[in-house]
């Protein structure tokens, strides 16, 4: 596994004012070699533009404050909205949440990878900018091979919020990607065009019931 947690100093990998660099990837079987550029760029305060199974996301370092606060700030978002995570698999929860709900390990049994995003109570190790200070963080296993990959080399979780401009229609290919964001994405793989279609569910586990905050 690749794993930059030893790096005492982050800088961008690359000049934030600058086009991003643009790599062709296999997204259902991505190469060692686009896992490690990613995962460098990730590892030293960057943002890459990554497919998901529906739409390009903007993935960052989910621990790293600056990182998030930059992926936020591209996008638009107003202060205070959350960021949607993505992890490699189950061990990776235990870096950004607290105690666990009751039904959390049977949902993720079931429903993991897939697109089935939690809500679960935040830990102490997670930046406020992720949970836009509510105290709760939603993550998921996403069912394509890139994303996890990423975050298995990273060894943390990594953002996973829409690459779009807020109140934007969500980038399906890597050239919309580079149309929405001309500078301060480091690199874009381009996996070509994506699905589309319904983001993932989010389902509230700290709500008693469990509240379904948005059907995908």
């Amino acid at each position: 596994m690749l794993d930059f947690r030893g790096s005492a100093t982050k800088r961008p990998w690359s000049d934030p004012e600058m086009p991003a660099r643009v790599l062709s990837v296999s997204p259902s079987e991505p190469r060692e070699d686009r896992i490690r550029e990613a995962v460098t760029v990730l590892g030293r305060g960057g943002v890459v533009a990554l497919p998901t199974e529906t739409f390009y996301g903007l993935a960052a370092d989910a621990l790293d404050e600056h990182a998030v606060t930059r992926v936020q700030e591209l996008k638009g978002k107003p202060p205070g909205s959350p960021a949607l995570l993505l992890i490699a698999d189950r061990s990776q929860v235990d870096q950004i949440a607290a105690t666990l709900p009751e039904r959390f390990d049977t949902l993720t049994e079931r429903f993991w990878p897939g697109p089935l995003t939690l809500v679960v109570p935040a830990g102490d190790r997670l930046p406020a900018v992720v949970s836009g200070g509510r105290g709760t963080v939603g993550c998921r296993v996403p069912g394509l091979a890139l994303p996890r990959r990423v975050a298995a080399g990273l060894g943390r979780p990594i953002t996973g919020v829409s690459a779009n401009l807020h109140g934007e229609a969500p980038c399906r290919t890597a050239s919309d990607v580079a149309r929405a964001f001309p500078s301060g994405v480091a690199l874009i793989l381009d996996g070509g065009p994506t699905a589309g279609g319904a983001p993932s569910t989010i389902l509230d586990l700290v709500a008693s019931p469990p509240r379904l905050l948005r059907e995908g």
